[in-house]
This record gives C-alpha cells, sequence and structure tokens, in this order.
C-alpha cells in the first residue's frame, strides 16, 4: 500500500528537501491541500509534513479529503499529530474552516479517462464549483497565494507551432465527449485570473503534463502510464489499446511537485507556468517494452488489443510544451525516464 513510509517515498522526499528553495516560507503557515489522496496532492502533502517533521519548518497542514476510508490510509501516520487535520467533504460544497489559511494547493478533482467517460457533470462541478469555493476561502483567509493544478489539455488543438508557450491556444470543440475536462479547466482560470483582478487573490496556475510515480492510481485511471505501470506490477502482459506510435513525454512525480513549489514561492503573482519534461519523448510502445524489461522476476511481454472507440483520451498530434517560463524561477526535472519508472515500479513491489 501507498503510505508515507515507503522507501522510494522517504528518499524521493529527502532529495526534494536539498532543492534550492526557501522552504523557511512555510514557517508559521497554514496550508490546505484539496484532494489530498491524489497521486500528486498527496506527495505535497507527504513533503510538507516530511518539512515539518524532518526540517523544523514550523507549519500545519489541512487535507481536504472527500472519502474518509481513503484518507485515513494515506495519513494514518498524522491522524494523531496536531499539525495535521483531515478536513472531510467534497470542494464542490463550501468550505468553513475556523482559523488563517496562508496557501492553498488546489489538486481537488479527476482527471482520468475513466471518469471523462462515466461523470463528465462531476469533472466539471469540481473545476468550477471547487474553484469558487477555493478562491471564496482565499479571499475570506486573505491568503498568501493558491496554486491551482490546470492542464496541457487548455491548449486544445495546435498542430502549428513546434513548442506551446502560455499563449499558444489552439481549439477545443466544446461538444466533444472528453471536452468537460479542458473547457472546465479553460473556465477554472478564467475564474482565478477573476478573482485576482477584482479582489486580490494572488495566485499562480501549473500547466501539467503526463505526471506519473509513486501514488498513481493502477487499475481504474485509464491513462496510459497508469494502464501499463499496472499491469507489470500485477505480473501481467502489457496489453496495448493501440498500436503504439504516439509519442508522450513523460514527468516523474518528483520534478512535478517542485515545480509546484517553485511557483508557489517565486512565481509571478497572476501568472501561468508550464510543468513538463521534455527531455525524453518515448512511443508508447517503446514505454511498454521498457516496462516489461524492468520486471526482472517475471517474463512478461507486449500484446496489442485495439477497440473499435477510444472516446475518452485525447487525439491531437503531440506538440510538447515549452518550460522556459518556470525554468526561469530555477527550476529543471532531474529524474531521467529510466530511472523514474523503476522507482515507481519498485515504489508497489514495497
Amino acid at each position: 500500500m501507498f503510505e508515507y513510509k515507503n522507501k522510494v517515498v522517504q528518499e524521493d522526499l529527502r532529495l526534494m528537501a536539498e532543492e534550492h528553495l526557501d522552504w523557511h516560507q512555510f514557517d508559521g503557515k497554514t496550508i490546505l491541500v484539496t484532494g489530498a489522496t491524489g497521486m500528486l496532492a498527496t506527495y505535497i502533502s507527504y513533503f510538507l509534513l516530511y518539512l515539518k517533521e524532518e526540517k523544523g519548518i514550523d507549519l500545519k497542514l489541512i487535507a481536504l479529503c472527500r472519502t474518509k476510508s481513503k484518507a485515513e490510509k494515506a495519513f494514518k501516520n498524522f491522524l494523531d499529530k496536531p499539525y495535521f487535520k483531515l478536513l472531510l467533504q467534497d470542494v464542490c460544497n463550501p468550505i468553513q474552516y475556523d482559523g488563517s489559511i496562508d496557501y492553498i494547493f488546489h489538486l481537488a478533482g479527476n482527471a482520468s479517462p475513466h471518469f471523462i467517460n462515466s461523470d463528465p457533470v462531476g469533472i466539471v462541478k469540481s473545476n468550477m464549483l471547487g474553484t469558487f469555493n477555493i478562491l471564496e476561502l482565499a479571499k475570506e483567509k486573505h491568503s498568501s497565494k493558491v496554486i491551482f493544478a490546470s492542464t496541457r489539455e487548455v491548449y486544445g488543438k495546435n498542430e502549428i507551432e513546434e513548442r506551446l508557450t502560455e499563449t499558444s491556444f489552439g481549439t477545443i470543440d466544446p461538444m466533444e465527449n472528453r471536452s468537460c475536462y479542458p473547457e472546465s479547466k479553460r473556465a477554472a482560470e478564467t475564474i482565478f485570473r477573476s478573482y485576482f483582478l477584482q479582489y486580490g487573490v494572488s495566485f499562480n496556475v501549473l500547466r501539467i503534463a503526463h505526471s506519473y510515480g509513486p501514488g498513481m492510481n493502477l487499475h481504474s485511471d485509464g491513462r496510459v502510464m497508469a494502464d501499463l505501470m499496472g499491469n507489470v506490477v500485477d505480473g501481467k502482459d502489457i496489453e496495448l489499446k493501440s498500436t503504439g506510435e504516439a509519442l508522450r513525454a513523460f514527468c516523474y512525480i518528483t520534478d512535478a511537485v517542485l515545480g509546484i513549489f517553485y511557483a508557489a514561492l517565486k512565481g509571478e503573482p497572476g501568472e501561468a507556468y508550464n510543468l513538463a519534461n521534455e527531455t525524453e519523448e518515448i512511443s508508447i510502445r517503446d514505454l511498454a517494452k521498457m516496462l516489461v524489461s524492468l520486471r526482472k522476476d517475471a517474463v512478461l511481454k507486449v500484446v496489442f488489443n485495439i477497440p473499435e472507440t477510444n472516446t475518452g483520451y485525447c487525439n491531437y498530434r503531440r506538440v510538447g510544451l515549452c518550460t522556459d517560463k518556470l525554468e526561469a524561477l530555477g527550476w529543471k526535472p532531474n529524474t531521467n525516464l529510466y530511472a523514474g519508472i523503476k522507482k515507481t515500479l519498485d515504489s508497489f513491489l514495497d
């Protein structure tokens, strides 16, 4: 089970703490993380708790989660700590909390093809109603900054440019089946900008592409890395639902989380930043081969089973993200694909 004491997680937290960021900016602060049992949000929460316990940063963490049993498993080591609080509720409902909240990391909401197909209304609600509730809370508490996890998909279809900068917007058909996700993320970014202009609520948006790592939902997510990793963890052949020619570039979780913290601590208020690792583009087929090769205790292979429709997936030609703006703050990706995949696999087999 994925947890704080996992050996891979502990090593990741130790390495992240060595990053040249002023973690003391969180001293004396109360920090809210929404969707705290999600992959990125859990790592953010664990890292903040690591700063408290191992680095002496005097902070308090509030973890907003919808499902009690899942939250209690993820944070079982902290349930009795005075600097940790579970806030059990749906982000779509107004948020009540007595006390100050200085930073908010807003990551609540589903992004998987499974939920895009099965619960499009829920996705729109969490991205829009949830964002309104978070920003009303930030306005009430005079929070220092809100960080919003958006997506590269807000750029829509743009097959002209070689790299997408933060202003490289293409087209999105609002009538496409999967548009509930990118359209509601785009709308949420506009809501953030509106609260910034009208009420002075400071924020940064991170447009994240293809992050992966310990804590991934391997069996009901539907994204390619989770599906492939799930097969390998279970000791099964990888079953590709396409020819595997599509290209992707994946960002290991520690690089993604540190990118989020760079924006939180050094980002210009009211700005969006692309967050991706574009150093190792790889085909899905080659990714599958790499994964099966890492499972040394089992003889696995790659097989193909291509369905007639794949409505939950984006079919645009891949155009990489330009991360120059985030890199100008001092961030850069440090974990190569092979090392990241091995660490992820080890974390599930630990």
